[in-house]
Order: structure tokens, then C-alpha cells, then sequence
């Protein structure tokens, strides 16, 4: 009698111990499951690169002494400029408002561009120096184009109005406007700075700032950020 008690006492002390170690197991797996699930839905934080660069902005009134250049004096990785995006702001002491957002990449001198006129069709600003695939003076390879050209410590971004006999400043008399003519008409026509600052960039002057960043796109950061000040 006293053994059959006994043995009833042990199984009801036993079964609840059971059944939490029972209940650990499956929640443990559970855990692990879940786990395993998210983990497989979010992936790393994307990381950006770090880089430095100078730039400048200079509008003399005319084609030949105006430009947008920017200089990459560091990097801690080659960045491909598919990946940046370029982005200006400003506004003119006169109160007139511009800017533009530049993405690449890969279009070709056969296809819709940011500048286009005249026989001139590219993606600007253009690529020189290291990091370009093919170095060029006055042309307009693909592998300048923005969206084909890699950021390296040394590599140029440079675009400047179109001019000559027609276009931004081509004589004393129409120094600061745009001249409409066989090679550029304005209403249909953009040039290089019109591409990084926009159509009505001439009214920059001196005291003026742009803002100028570089966003790079695979993390949603910024890499870059100056306030230029024009010179005219």
C-alpha cells in the first residue's frame, strides 16, 4: 500500500517537470525559426564610402571662362558614379531659384542625355583623369559619360556651356545670356552647366553659393556636401 502511494507521489512530481522542459524545447525552436526567418529577410547595413573633394563654379559671362568643376582629392574606395547621385541647389541674390539631380548611368551618345546639343549628346558632368576608361580632350566618349566613370582620388567632373557662334556669352555684347543659333537654341537645346545647375544657372553671380552634394545611392548616404561660392 505504502509502495503504490509512493510510486503515485513520484509520477505526479514528475510530469510537471516534463512538461516545462517540453515546453522550453518548443519554445526554444520556435525562437530559433523566427530567428533564422528575419535574419533571411533583412540584410546588412549598406556601407559608404568616405570621400573629399574640392569644387568650383565659376560664371565669367561667357563660354569660355565659365565652368562647374569638381575634384576628388580622397576616397576610401573606388565609387562607381552609377551609384552617386549629384545633386545642386541654389539661389541668386536676384531671387531667381535652380538646380538639378544628375543620375547615371550607361547612356550612350545615341540616346537621350542630360546635354544635348547641336552633334553634342552626353550624360554630364564628364569624367577626366583616373578612373576613366578612355582620357579625352574637347570629345565626348561614352566612358566620360556620368554613370560609366569611377570616383578615384584624382578624378575630375567638369562640364561648361556650349558657345562658339552661338550659345552662352559668344560676343562682348551678349556676355551673361544665351545667344540662340545654328549649334544651340535655348528653347530646345541644354548645355553642360545647364545639366549640373540648371537651365537658368547664368544668373549666378559672385557672393552666390550652390550646394552641391553626392549621395550615394545603394545606402541612401551622403558622401559629399560643400557650399560653393560662385565666381563671376
Amino acid at each position: 500500500m505504502e509502495q503504490n502511494t509512493l510510486e503515485k507521489w513520484t509520477d505526479a512530481a514528475v510530469s510537471p517537470v516534463v512538461g516545462v522542459m517540453l515546453m522550453l524545447v518548443v519554445v526554444i525552436i520556435i525562437a530559433a525559426v523566427v530567428s533564422a526567418f528575419a535574419g533571411g529577410l533583412t540584410s546588412p547595413e549598406q556601407k559608404a564610402p568616405q570621400i573629399s573633394a574640392q569644387c568650383k563654379i565659376i560664371n565669367g559671362g561667357t563660354w569660355q571662362n565659365s565652368m562647374f568643376d569638381l575634384a576628388i582629392t580622397g576616397t576610401s574606395d573606388p565609387v562607381p558614379t552609377k551609384d552617386v547621385e549629384l545633386v545642386t541647389s541654389w539661389k541668386a541674390a536676384d531671387g531667381t531659384k535652380g538646380g538639378v539631380r544628375v543620375t547615371g548611368p550607361n547612356v550612350s551618345a545615341s540616346s537621350f542625355a542630360n546635354t544635348h546639343f547641336s552633334d553634342n549628346k552626353y550624360q554630364g558632368p564628364e569624367g577626366y583623369g583616373p578612373g576613366v576608361n578612355q582620357s579625352a580632350v574637347m570629345s565626348h566618349f561614352p566612358d566620360q559619360m556620368y554613370g560609366n566613370y569611377t570616383l578615384m582620388i584624382g578624378t575630375r567632373m567638369h562640364s561648361s556651356p556650349a558657345g562658339m557662334s552661338a550659345g552662352y556669352g559668344v560676343s562682348p555684347s551678349t556676355r551673361f545670356r544665351y545667344t540662340d543659333g545654328s549649334v544651340y537654341d535655348y528653347d530646345t537645346d541644354m548645355d553642360g552647366m545647364q545639366a549640373v545647375l540648371g537651365r537658368e544657372w547664368y544668373h549666378l553671380r559672385t557672393g552666390d553659393t550652390v550646394s552641391v552634394r553626392l549621395i550615394h545611392t545603394p545606402s541612401g548616404k551622403m558622401i559629399f556636401s560643400q557650399d560653393v561660392n560662385v565666381v563671376s
